[in-house]
């Protein structure tokens, strides 16, 4: 009964309304005096305040990597011996930081900490680093790569997402540069809108991993672009996906997390985008279902350690700390007085492995930084 309940109330609100595989790398950012203060300053209770000396060491990781072609992993299908080239060639705007998507969201990172803090020590660098990869030209040569026949589903749907990401924050920053900048994106932007809206139709069942395919992590980060664009059909879109997908989903077994190469929670992702899409007596009587722990002041979940930070896939527990952390910082911010506790658990989880970001090798360093500056930046959200 409640199912129907919950689906009828839905319906009226609608009418109403990393890196896979291990490379040796170089380290990133050699400094232990850095290493040691990050973990004196960390306390378990403490959410880390983004401050611009914060910034300065966060955007070391991707200003040293947008560049650095090699190593580098393409996900390339290939028709022909034709279509082979070298990762600049092919991805002029997005071809460092080991493979696309890493790259994107580097670039989305340094505009994110450069929009907070213009005052910041590279500031000049970034500006011209950005300038350099997002020129129209660069873009028309990434739009001309999707319209290769055998990569119509070229990083579907992670990449997408994480598109959408850059785009939301250039339109959200009032500086010359960003005009610019989102002007000469908005081909590839206006081209993984389209693309969501051709395949979230044709998806009749959600990819429910802790890797890159997530259906509900890439929603969550579209819905954002669509709500800040006022992209009314995309975001309609999203949240009727979003409900058809997980709306009667019921005990989502969180105990069985995480799994080996997770750096993403399988259920924590769904509570993100459902606490988008759902109004809140609504939302509450699905997470009654769903993971009813999270309402107990006691809940707790261990952090995920990793063994070896040289392999790229194991490397990912690192990341799935700071996504955990994201999480639960969204929902304590939206639903302060129902599951404001749960702070503290996600202070915890992004301070594990916040100190490991100075010294990463690159398995880590290329990728793990936007996903640290992304749950701090949840953690200091003011709602």
């Amino acid at each position: 009964m409640k199912k129907i309940i919950l689906m009828i109330a839905a319906l009226a609100i609608v009418g109403c309304k990393g890196n896979d595989e291990s490379l040796e790398g170089e380290a990133v950012g050699q400094d232990s005096t850095l290493v040691d203060e990050a973990v004196a300053m960390l306390e378990p209770s403490k959410s880390i305040a983004l401050t611009v000396e914060e910034a300065n060491k966060l955007v070391k990781l991707p200003l040293n990597c947008v560049n650095v072609e090699y190593p580098n992993k393409l996900n390339q299908t290939l028709a022909g011996a034709e279509d082979i080239g070298e990762p600049r060639e092919l991805h002029p705007a997005f071809y460092g930081c080991f493979d696309w998507h890493s790259s994107v969201h580097a670039h989305w990172t340094m505009v994110s900490l450069l929009k907070k803090f213009p005052e910041m020590k590279k500031a000049e660098e970034i500006r011209e680093k950005l300038q350099a990869s997002l020129t129209a030209e660069n873009i028309q040569e990434e739009v001309k790569y999707f319209s290769r026949a055998q990569e119509s589903s070229f990083e579907r749907t992670y990449g997408w997402a994480w598109v959408l990401k850059l785009a939301e924050e250039l339109q959200t920053w009032e500086d010359p540069l960003a005009k610019e900048l989102s002007q000469n994106l908005q081909p590839l932007t206006e081209l993984m809108v389209k693309k969501f809206k051709e395949f979230l139709p044709k998806l009749n069942y959600p990819i429910r991993v802790g890797e890159h395919t997530n259906t509900a992590f890439a929603l969550a980060l579209a819905h954002d672009y669509a709500v800040t664009a006022e992209r009314e059909e995309l975001r309609m879109l999203i949240e009727k996906r979003a409900k058809d997908y997980y709306l009667n989903d019921d005990a989502c077994p969180i105990e069985w997390e995480p799994g080996g190469f997770d750096f993403l929670s399988p259920c924590l992702s769904e509570v993100d985008i459902m606490r988008r899409v759902l109004p809140k007596k609504t939302f509450n009587l699905w997470m009654k279902d769903f993971l009813p722990q999270l309402r107990k002041k006691d809940f707790a979940m261990e952090v995920a350690e990793v063994t070896d930070r040289t392999d790229g896939k194991l490397v990912h527990l690192d990341g799935l700390n700071f996504s955990r952390g994201w999480v639960l910082y969204g929902l304590a911010n939206q639903y302060p007085e129902d599951y404001g506790h749960l702070r503290s658990l996600a202070n915890e989880h992004v301070n594990y492995s916040f100190p490991n970001l100075v010294g990463d090798s690159y398995e880590g360093g290329h990728w793990l930084g936007t996903f640290a500056l992304y749950a701090i930046q949840e953690s200091n959200r003011e709602l």
